[in-house]
């Protein structure tokens, strides 16, 4: 295990060298700031129809604060995507990357196994998206409470599926780089990550439709990648009754946020899922010719 931390140390000193944590966080701060500014006019332009509309003022979790609702849940969906897009970009050639440019015969030449190699990797990387994800997400929630005083129902959970997430698409992008080359891996990571977003869209399609079959399918692409799964219980998480009131009269219509709380069971299957994948790229990698 100490070997695979050294590893994970290396891992992390290596993305603040090919100045990926720099980057981001040069990113990270545009994004926030652009966003929070458009929250920003558009709590300035509901105060003023307010005033117009003689009111004293606009109940957070009431039916006129519905639009910075809105905006919050796109906001962290946003944070989704983003989290989902840097677990595949940042992990893609964790493992293949090294072997194609030579690197690699020099590394397991050292008395360190694969496996640890690979584990090192992994909880390096993990770590990297991990904290990115959630410095993101609470910049913006907390951004979105200095602005507009409203703060979604159970951020942290909601934070915490998000990272759960992470988790999983950094695991099977580490096990694609076993098994793949870096191009190939990217591509196959973001049909399966497409995949999960499917089976969302017929998943909703199915419930508002009353097609068993849609739906059955739509949870079937859930269990095989159940990243859309997980953000869908985020997003439930972090609707007030309002929203969830009109997701409901929908009926589910809406295929980006969630109108029922994700099962406990698929929250389990993602994080035995992520083990899995690391399990799979350790013992693949330790078998393999390079």
């Amino acid at each position: 295990m100490h070997n695979a931390l050294l590893i994970a140390e290396l891992s992390l000193r290596e993305a603040v060298r090919k100045r990926l944590v720099s980057v981001l966080l040069v990113l990270s701060v545009l994004f926030i700031g652009f966003y929070l500014y458009g929250i920003y006019r558009l709590e300035m332009n509901l105060d003023e129809r307010a005033v117009n509309a003689g009111l004293d003022g606009r109940s957070t979790t009431g039916l006129s604060n519905v639009p910075v609702m809105y905006s919050a849940m796109f906001g962290m969906y946003l944070v989704y995507f983003l989290g989902a897009l840097m677990s595949v970009l940042s992990t893609v050639g964790a493992v293949s990357g090294d072997i194609e440019n030579g690197v690699m015969q020099s590394v397991i030449a050292r008395p360190i196994s694969r496996a640890q190699l690979v584990l090192g990797r992994w909880i390096g990387f993990t770590v990297v998206n991990v904290v990115y994800v959630a410095l993101l997400g609470t910049s913006l929630l907390i951004g979105l409470y200095a602005i507009t005083g409203y703060l979604p129902p159970s951020p942290a959970p909601a934070l915490g599926l998000i990272l759960l997430s992470v988790t999983l698409l950094t695991a099977l992008t580490v096990l694609g780089s076993t098994l793949f080359t870096t191009l190939a891996n990217g591509i196959g990571v973001f049909v399966l990550y497409g995949a999960g977003f499917t089976g969302g869209i017929l998943s909703a399609i199915g419930t508002f439709a009353d097609s068993p079959t849609l739906t059955t399918l739509g949870r079937a692409a859930n269990i095989v990648m159940p990243t859309n799964a997980l953000w869908l219980g985020s997003s439930y998480l972090l609707q007030p009754p309002v929203l969830l009131e009109l997701s409901k009269a929908a009926r589910g219509a809406n295929p980006f946020f969630g109108s029922e709380p994700i099962a406990l069971t698929l929250v389990l299957w993602a994080a035995v899922l992520a083990a899995l994948a690391v399990a799979a790229a350790m013992w693949r990698f330790s078998r393999r010719d390079l």
